[in-house]
């Protein structure tokens, strides 16, 4: 029997999904140069998996999917989004991640219930200026860009509770975060801070923190005001000394200080574990 190809899987799965009333259908991995036009029909879809093919767009009419509230468009070619795309207003996930995006596509901001947004691993070098309107957006991830700065605007998401700046490598600077009231989780590992961005030690709820691979060189004293502060990693920014006192870490029970160029620790360590090996992910 002659191998499917991966349209033939795709018809096959539409037609099912069609056929069956599903709500849910993954065409993940099929190699796919194009959304196949009986997709379509398929208004009822509220899970898409586009995932891991060659799509260099999208066709005008994905606009009339709806009811979808979950996409991923992850691992493939899009260089672009239909401007019609802010129609699919039902959607809370998108994932465009691992694609060829050089702006943040228009439409994003029109995208009221949308509650996580990955950008990661594209070509970003800007973002708008204004973020939209996102309400609800409670995880961002733009790490792997190319970006050099956050426009203030974008640091007044409240709900936000996860953001990954991680490996933009060009980022020097952040305006004030003191806006993202809400933010439990934050990496900027493995960019260029040579100080703390202002605003961050005033975060109330901030309990994850990973400023691992810059250039900071000696500890950041003011992070002692993050008394929620639980996980902190610090590998590989060239510090040459801890603190004597561990006053204000009075939630932290995880600190990753790997790589630096420490000759001795300071007993208050012993309070804490004093982390060689864990990792920062977030549930994402």
């Amino acid at each position: 029997m002659k191998p499917q190809n991966g349209q033939e899987i795709a018809a096959e799965r539409i037609d099912r999904c069609l056929h069956d009333g599903m709500t849910s259908l993954d065409l993940s991995g099929l190699f796919l140069s194009s959304v196949p036009e009986s997709l379509r029909a398929l208004t009822h879809l509220t899970a898409l998996d586009l995932s891991g093919n060659v799509l260099a767009g999208l066709p005008g009419w994905f606009e009339d999917l709806t009811a979808l509230t979950r996409l991923d468009l992850s691992r493939n070619e899009l260089t672009a989004l239909p401007e019609s795309f802010g129609g699919l207003t039902a959607l809370t996930e998108l994932r465009l991640g691992y694609n060829r995006l050089t702006v943040v596509p228009e439409g994003l901001g029109s995208l009221p219930a949308l509650t996580v947004l990955d950008l990661r691993s594209n070509r970003l070098t800007t973002l708008p200026e204004s973020p939209g309107e996102f309400p609800a957006l409670t995880v961002l991830d733009l790490s792997g860009n190319r970006l050099a700065d956050l426009p203030e605007p974008w640091t007044g998401l409240s709900a936000l509770t996860v953001l990954d700046l991680s490996y933009n490598r060009r980022l020097t600077a952040l305006p004030p975060l003191d806006g993202l009231t809400a933010l439990r989780w934050l990496n900027l590992s493995s960019n260029r801070f040579t100080v703390l961005p202002e605003g961050l030690t005033t975060l109330p709820a901030l309990a994850v923190l990973d400023l691992s691979h810059n250039k900071l060189v000696t500890f950041p004293e003011s992070l002692r005001t993050l008394t929620t502060l639980t996980t902190l990693d610090l590998c590989h920014i060239g510090l040459t000394a801890l603190p004597e006192s561990s006053e204000g870490f009075s939630a932290l029970t995880e600190l990753d200080i790997r790589g630096n160029r420490l000759t001795a620790l300071p007993t208050w360590r012993r309070d804490i574990r004093v982390e060689t090996n864990f990792g920062s992910h977030y549930p994402f």
